[in-house]
């Protein structure tokens, strides 16, 4: 129930009483009305009460009133309190001539759904990667497991489009010459990551990758042109160091495996770069569904003419002898649909959430992939690498919170000056 404190006029009639929505309160004819379930009034320093009409649109009796109403005769009335029904029978709350729908419960309790949010972004995060290494371990084919992680998301957006969640958003030429960068760069990260997986240990795969900072400074200052403060870049001191000394004792060390990550820092840091330019009014979860398409048509030529020749000589045949058909078919399966949808909930978790929360979220989920990544596969460290990768790691936090930090002022000062 609502109290509104500016008095409005509106007429009583004997057929058709209701309060309009969303619109303004306004004379006896609406067009866009939903049924008033009840309401009270004071009209002349007298009350009266009108009776409840549940949710068909019946004509509003008078139960009892202190003072003659004449039929069509238009009064000046103070609404106190007001309550209506929209079609479905949902409760309306009347605040100030408006109609407003009671809150649900992620708006009475915000804290608790973003960190449901953050926990299956972090979840299915570390799922897939443990999956996905497992996968590896008996299917070393990078190339076309990275076909396999997009050809089920696309599949999946597919079926969502067709039942109509999310509603299928048309693209143009415009659109599509705008997203097609995009996409190049988010295959080749991708490929060039699971290349990396696929080579050497989970952890050590993304102790490389918190180098992604570090390429997109650079990129920042040396491509577009932007100035980055100097407290920027000293935080990044540590991140290098950190890698480095990670590097140089990791027991799973190949070249293959590191210049794939570092080829991967470059391609989504240049992702970053178009997808700036390619901003549009589409929601978020159609563009990751038009970027997942032309992406998997970016990642098949390569994986059909490098991997090809052998999956069909003895990859299929070696896989299927050592888990079985059921369990190889599952476990492709399942990589893919935990890529998808980690992918998918991490969007929609960080638009939830104020950058400072974005970026220490960011931090979090690395600790949490590296850590469950040696536990399961037991991998051994040396100190030093143990250390360098808390180093790189603490680094991330660093430049990540100060970013956050100018990002948030610039958002102040934009407000500031537009008001």
């Amino acid at each position: 129930m609502a109290s509104v404190s500016n008095s409005i006029q509106f007429s009583l009639q004997r057929s058709n009483f209701y309060f309009p929505s969303p619109h303004k309160l306004a004379s006896r004819n609406f067009t866009n009305s939903v049924p008033l379930r009840s309401v009270s009034v004071v009209a002349n320093s007298k009350s009266f009460e009108l009776s409840p009409v549940g949710l068909s649109r019946k004509p509003l009796k008078l139960f009892k009133c202190n003072q003659l109403l004449k039929p069509r005769n238009s009064v000046d009335a103070f609404i106190t309190k007001a309550v209506a029904a929209d079609a479905e029978g949902h409760e309306i709350e009347i605040t100030d001539g408006y109609a407003k729908p009671t809150k649900g419960f992620a708006e009475k309790f915000p804290a608790l759904v973003t960190g449901f949010f953050f926990f299956t972004w972090y979840f299915l995060n570390v799922i897939f990667n443990i999956l996905n290494k497992k996968v590896y371990n008996y299917f070393p084919y990078p190339y076309f497991v990275s076909v396999v992680h997009l050809l089920v998301g696309v599949t999946y957006c597919l079926v969502s489009w067709a039942v109509g969640l999310p509603k299928h958003a048309p693209i143009n030429k415009e659109l599509l010459a705008l997203l097609t960068p995009v996409a190049f760069c988010h295959a080749l990260g991708h490929v060039m990551s699971n290349v990396s997986f696929a080579t050497v240990a989970v952890s050590f795969t993304h102790t490389i990758k918190a180098l992604e900072p570090f390429f997109s400074a650079s990129a920042s200052q040396f491509v577009l042109g932007h100035q980055i403060p100097v407290s920027l870049w000293l935080s990044l001191a540590p991140v290098v160091i950190g890698v480095s000394m990670a590097s140089l004792t990791e027991l799973s060390f190949n070249w293959t495996g590191f210049i794939s990550a570092m080829i991967s820092n470059i391609a989504f840091t240049y992702r970053s770069i178009y997808s700036k330019k390619a901003m549009t009014g589409m929601d978020s979860t159609n563009v990751y569904a038009y970027i997942s398409i032309i992406a998997l048509l970016f990642c098949l030529p390569p994986a059909i003419f490098i991997e090809g020749p052998q999956l069909l000589q003895y990859g299929f045949k070696d896989a299927i002898a050592k888990v079985g058909l059921y369990k190889f078919l599952s476990d492709l399966f399942w990589i893919g649909m935990f890529y998808h949808l980690y992918n998918q909930i991490a969007t929609n978790t960080l638009e939830r959430v104020a950058p400072l929360t974005h970026a220490v979220g960011n931090v979090l989920k690395r600790v949490f992939v590296i850590g469950f990544s040696i536990v399961v596969f037991g991998n051994k460290i040396s100190t030093q690498t143990g250390i360098g990768t808390a180093i790189a790691i603490a680094g991330v936090a660093i430049y990540s919170l100060i970013k956050a930090r100018m990002e948030e002022q610039k958002r102040k000062a934009a407000l500031a000056h537009a008001q």
